[in-house]
């Protein structure tokens, strides 16, 4: 649905939304290791597995989180594009750098994620040979290469206590998107607004994402930004939205839309 002038309520539309399928393994691992109200996973240790496939988005909702992460890839062409991406905020040669790095972030409970030019079923193999036990491990229902790590290996890490990600597939709630065609930074802002207001504020795991997914995300969340919502959420969205752009602009370029 496009209403330049009017949010009206969103329908549904199928067309794949990279912010959705982002947001859906954000709350896989909330459901997964309850989030801080304040560090959110910060302390945690995943393993993302390969940087490119589905671990791309798997580092970006690791960011959101708050947790540190480790990916690998041994594609030279991967690893530049993760950089240019803002998917990993380093790229170093070894586990051992990695492994710096991380120890830092993990201690002060920032977020970071940290990109080995090695590859991922190496890292997985010298991980265990360390002992070094991550918080997370990619879903189950990953193939081998995206997790980066063969079903022994992966068996071992669930045997020493590292549980799988919960199935994102099962995230609740329609994701609705809104964005604007121009002059999007005074837009997007204030639609964000009238998203907290419809989000309980004891809802931690969309409070944060609505506060920090536009940060995380870089150019991906440029002109569009989201959330999933239940019916009575989106019908508060909406009226506020509807609210906010007659007060402001009736001639508003935004539009509001729900995925499934």
């Amino acid at each position: 649905m496009s209403h330049p002038s009017l949010p009206l309520a969103p329908e549904l539309d199928r067309t794949p939304n990279p912010l959705d399928s982002i947001y859906r393994l954000y709350a896989a691992i909330a459901a997964t290791c309850a989030l801080d109200r304040e560090a959110g996973l910060g302390g945690k240790l995943l393993y993302a597995g390969a940087i490119d496939a589905e671990a791309g988005g798997l580092l970006y909702a690791a960011n959101i989180a708050g947790a540190a992460t480790l990916a690998a890839s041994s594609d030279p062409a991967v690893q530049r594009q993760a950089i240019r991406d803002g998917k990993i905020d380093f790229l170093v040669t070894s586990l051992e750098e990695a492994l710096r790095i991380l120890k830092n972030e993990i201690r002060k409970h920032q977020p970071v994620s940290v990109g080995v030019a090695v590859d991922p079923f190496k890292i997985a193999d010298q991980m265990l040979d360390r002992g070094v036990l991550p918080d997370l491990l990619p879903p189950a229902t990953w193939s081998e290469s995206a997790a980066g790590m063969s079903l022994a290996q992966a068996g071992i890490f669930l045997g020493q206590g590292a549980p799988h990600i919960a199935d994102p597939t099962q995230s609740q709630g329609k994701f609705v998107a809104w964005s604007a065609a121009k002059d999007f930074t005074r837009w997007l802002p204030l639609l964000d607004a009238c998203a907290l207001a419809a989000v309980p504020a004891n809802d931690n795991l969309r409070q944060r994402w609505l506060r920090l997914a536009p940060r995380y995300l870089g150019r991906m969340a440029q002109r569009i930004h989201g959330v999933a919502l239940n019916s009575e959420e989106v019908a508060q969205f909406t009226e506020a939205a509807r609210a906010m752009i007659q007060l402001h602009d009736p001639a508003a370029p935004v539009e509001i839309q729900s995925h499934e």
